[in-house]
């Protein structure tokens, strides 16, 4: 397997592939409501659904600009925790947000498709292509944890389930 086919492999797994050794981002998402999308454990100070998915958002289209030579700093003033913001929690702004992972995450599939071995190598501006989209695939598997763990909490996630 080349390094292409494995990035591909895992991108599309991450995602919304078929079901590996944790649900795909896309499953840990389906159906959930703006409401439960802003829910947070009362007392708790932890990221909400929406919050985990607009910092999932941030990075990924960070990177894809970055891909396509549109960006190669971060823009100033802008922290990590920044990028967890929700700015408005209409039912609405959910859906555009969701959109917003699905567009990002096919633009750089469409990406990694188009790519062969050196271009894994390429530095953007200091990291290489390669080592950007192996953290992002961890950063998604990171993510869509806390995100079950959340729709458990909730109750909005299957007590039982299987992927076979």
């Amino acid at each position: 397997m080349t390094a292409v086919e494995l990035l591909s492999y895992q991108w599309d797994r991450c995602y919304d592939g078929q079901e590996d050794w944790y649900p795909p981002l896309a499953d840990a998402l389906k159906d959930v409501t703006a409401e439960q999308a802003h829910w947070r454990p009362a007392g708790e100070k932890v990221n909400t659904i929406w919050e985990n998915v607009n910092h999932l958002v941030y990075y990924k289209e960070r990177f894809l600009k970055r891909l396509n030579g549109e960006e190669s700093s971060y823009p100033p003033g802008v922290t990590n925790d920044d990028t967890f913001a929700v700015p408005s929690t209409a039912p609405s702004d959910w859906t555009e947000t969701l959109a917003r992972l699905r567009s990002v995450h096919y633009g750089i599939r469409d990406h990694i498709a188009a790519m062969d071995e050196k271009d894994f190598d390429r530095l953007v501006p200091t990291n290489s292509v390669g080592m950007w989209l192996s953290g992002l695939i961890m950063h998604d598997a990171y993510h869509t944890g806390q995100i079950i763990m959340l729709r458990k909490l909730q109750g909005s996630w299957p007590s039982h389930r299987s992927f076979e």
